[in-house]
């Protein structure tokens, strides 16, 4: 079965990405739920590994692009370039033509960098010159941001952040945990036989797509996922905590990416229906990058995760 190999999938991922086990099972529910992850945290915390390790096992190519102030656009999408053989311009594509795309520290790019990447995971096309050239089908970026190093950042707008289906604050590994990479590094670094990746064609990915699409939610489910985005844009109605704390709510884009993930949780689970603990699960990732919390919350130090928490307290789920 389909799920019976998503799951040697996750099986193999959480064997190699040792101690992020919520790392390389977001990077499954986007990939189910086709949409892009944006991943905060110290570096060295195997998000760059996670990718390439999931490149592995995917029919599809693989790119990282190191994103810096003096990026160009033209640097991510590809330009014209003259070929004197035949006195014509012919698109060279750049290495935004890649099925999985690793944007590494993406809020150093400049804005204009920021608006073809917008295009790219918006639209999944870019434009060079007056053409406009697809992307692959099978298209997810997996975007990083370092939240301690402030220098040469740009902070990216709200329109792109809510282009990201899943925000993922990655943490450091438990004592057992760094053991284990200690061995594994060793391991790999002395050339020992390596486990056998799982191998798995884009077909097939399109048809979990499709199987987690018809996943069954029952209506006081589907009711539940609208009373929690209705909450974060008439937060009066629910808590003075929530009305403090909130500027603005959330687009119907996040109502769109928690029914999409929160299938893809059941799915993944083994379940062929959804219940408001995968809502639930799925509300931390999907709305803590789309809430604009107010300066009142900002000056108390509440964190997104806290008013998903209140809100999560505050909202029945029957």
């Amino acid at each position: 079965m389909l799920s019976d190999t998503f799951q040697r999938l996750n099986d193999y991922l959480q064997s190699q990405v040792i101690g992020q086990p919520q790392l390389v099972k977001q990077l499954l529910i986007a990939l189910l739920a086709d949409g892009h992850i944006l991943v905060q945290g110290p570096p060295g915390l195997a998000k760059t590994r996670a990718v390439k390790m999931l490149a592995d096992c995917i029919e599809g190519d693989f790119h990282r692009i190191q994103f810096t102030p003096d990026l160009l656009p033209a640097d991510l999408t590809g330009t014209d370039i003259f070929r004197p053989e035949t006195g014509e311009f012919t698109f060279q594509p750049g290495p935004i033509f890649n099925s999985l795309v690793l944007a590494d520290e993406i809020n150093r790019a400049p804005a204009k960098v920021q608006a073809a990447m917008l295009e790219a995971m918006a639209e999944k096309q870019i434009t060079a010159g007056r053409k406009t050239y697809p992307l692959p089908e099978l298209f997810l970026v997996m975007a990083t941001q370092n939240p301690i190093e402030q220098e040469g950042t740009y902070p990216l707008p709200e329109a792109q952040l809510d282009r990201f289906l899943l925000q993922l604050n990655v943490e450091y590994p438990d004592a057992d945990s760094e053991l284990e990479i200690l061995r594994l590094n060793r391991g790999e670094a002395q050339g020992l036989e390596k486990q056998e990746p799982v191998h798995l064609k884009q077909e097939n990915i399109f048809e979990a797509r499709q199987a987690v699409l018809g996943i069954h939610m029952a209506e006081d489910v589907e009711k539940y996922i609208i009373r929690l985005i209705m909450a974060t844009r008439d937060p009066h109605r629910y808590s003075d905590k929530l009305a403090a704390w909130l500027q603005m709510g959330v687009s119907p884009r996040a109502t769109l990416a928690l029914d999409r993930c929160a299938r893809a949780h059941a799915w993944l689970a083994g379940r062929d229906f959804v219940t408001p603990d995968d809502v639930q699960a799925m509300a931390y990732p999907v709305l803590r990058h789309r809430l604009l919390l107010s300066y009142e919350a900002q000056a108390e130090g509440i964190a997104a995760d806290s008013v998903v928490k209140h809100l999560i307290e505050q909202v029945a789920s029957v």
